[in-house]
């Protein structure tokens, strides 16, 4: 009988509850704060597509050396008139013609080095489609063994302004999580730039809610997804043996056979891993290291580790997942395909409008699950490889305790709801017994599914026989409105 991995594989990061900083007590009088000395604006040189859009972030250092995002308390501009058109956050938007723009921000009498932007008129087709093969081809042996339902994809990464690259395999495919995270194994050859962080280099936690957790530093790279433009962004790269790692990051992977992977390319629905909340707040996501000892720091949104989608210089506004359907009694693998863009090209543009789902700033929904009194917080994810949530069914006995064994296959009906409220849609899915599943040779499951504390996780079968679409949040999707959303 083949055993199962009891490491349930949910790669989301965890959610980051904030508290407000206590308030200080005391009266006027005292000192000034400091002044703001210069502003700079990022991505310096840039471009989108004819309709398309990209965050700007202007980045103020003030009098005391500090640095902050200062993009909501800008002014922006931008010269010729009638091409791009800028939100009061930094949010370009083009209006259709094409052509390059300068632009500055400005706070007072302080006004940032100017700017290029460009649009063009498109990419060249077929560029954005990336192969995801489910417990395929693209997936490592020696992650794999008892790990079903893994979705992974092939991205090549480069030395920054070099031909010197390595295409790696076995990178999980994760709509629940943001950014690429590489095993430093995996990187051989590279000389990637430590990112700094104040005096000392930037490093990163990040938590699974399976208990898992991965550490390292932070890197800037070139990255290329499918046949797109290659890409300077941060990236992770995933070291247990890097500085010390912090207490609260607990016991994290060390290898990619722990891991059950080799990398997680994130591309939910938000362009950052962290966004304000790391910006403003140490959160216990990144660390500032000064040799071994490293301290809690924030990041500024050009800083952190992006939705690699996000970065991309036309199909950047989002995904669509698809996967072909699953009989109930499994397969031995599934190929399908990642499609970069939503409307961007004549590929990804959906032929039948979906149903679109408005999500949160943390890129979830509602789902009730029929019978039950109240909702859940509810989410898209294809790292996970089971359907996750709260339910009476039995769980199983033995080994696979963390999944649910039904009698018999049982059909359900969750009702979807978007964040604002609506729109409202019922899903049926069905959750088959998992001992008897996983009892046979197959390695991918359509109807496998178990318990949650932490909402709805809508995992890897939820994809299959359907076209899924994931928009970033502040992108523009033609049809389909502003993320974030999903939509099927």
């Amino acid at each position: 009988m083949k055993s199962i991995n009891l490491l349930i594989r949910i790669i989301l990061l965890l959610p980051l509850v904030i508290l407000p900083a206590g308030c200080g007590g005391g009266g006027g009088g005292g000192a000034p704060g400091p002044s703001l000395v210069s502003l700079s604006v990022t991505p310096v040189n840039t471009s989108i597509t004819a309709g398309g859009t990209q965050q700007l972030t202007a980045t103020g250092t003030f009098s005391d050396g500090t640095t902050r995002d200062v993009s909501s308390q800008s002014t922006w501009t931008s010269s010729p008139a009638g091409v791009v058109r800028i939100s009061n956050t930094g949010l370009v938007s083009s209006l259709g013609p094409t052509g390059s723009v300068s632009i500055t921000a400005a706070i007072g009498t302080v006004t940032s080095p100017p700017v290029t932007l460009t649009v063009t008129a498109g990419s060249t087709a077929g560029a954005n489609v990336m192969a995801v093969t489910v417990n395929g081809s693209l997936c490592s042996d020696a992650t794999s063994a008892n790990y079903f339902n893994k979705p992974c994809v092939s991205v090549t990464i480069c030395n920054p302004g070099s031909s010197t690259c390595v295409t790696v395999n076995d990178i999980l495919l994760d709509t629940g999580s943001y950014g690429l995270r590489v095993f430093n194994q995996a990187l051989t050859g590279l000389n990637l730039t430590q990112a700094p962080s104040g005096t000392g280099s930037l490093a990163e936690c990040i938590q699974f809610a399976d208990g898992s957790s991965i550490w390292g530093p932070v890197k800037l790279a070139s990255v290329q997804l499918g046949n797109e433009p290659a890409v300077q962004m941060p990236i992770q790269v995933i070291d247990a043996s890097f500085a010390t790692t912090p207490t609260s990051c607990g016991q994290p992977d060390a290898t990619p056979a722990a891991a059950g992977y080799t990398g997680v390319l994130g591309v939910g629905p938000l362009a950052q891993d962290c966004g304000p909340n790391c910006a403003n707040t140490r959160v216990g996501l990144y660390f500032s290291c000064t040799g071994a000892v490293c301290t809690g720091a924030t990041v500024g949104l050009a800083d952190q580790v992006p939705n690699p989608v996000a970065r991309l210089p036309v199909d950047k506004n989002g995904v669509q997942v698809r996967l072909p359907s699953v009989a109930l009694t499994g397969a031995p693998t599934l190929v399908g395909s990642l499609l970069l863009g939503i409307g961007t090209q004549t590929n990804n543009t959906p032929a039948v409008a979906p149903t679109v789902l408005p999500a949160n700033q943390q890129g979830e929904f509602r789902a009730t699950l029929s019978g039950a009194t109240s909702s859940v917080n509810s989410f898209l994810d294809t790292g996970s490889n089971a359907l996750f949530f709260p339910s009476s069914l039995p769980p199983c006995t033995g080994a696979n305790f963390n999944f649910y064994c039904p009698p018999s296959t049982t059909s359900l009906t969750a009702t979807m709801v978007g964040a604002t409220g609506s729109p409202s849609l019922p899903v049926q899915f069905t959750i088959g017994n998992a001992n008897g599943l996983f009892a046979s040779n197959n390695n991918v499951f359509s109807d496998v599914g178990g318990p949650s504390t932490f909402g709805f996780d809508w995992g890897l079968p939820f994809f299959m026989g359907r076209n899924v679409f994931i928009g970033i949040n502040g992108t523009v999707s033609p049809n389909l409105g502003t993320g974030p959303f999903v939509a099927f």
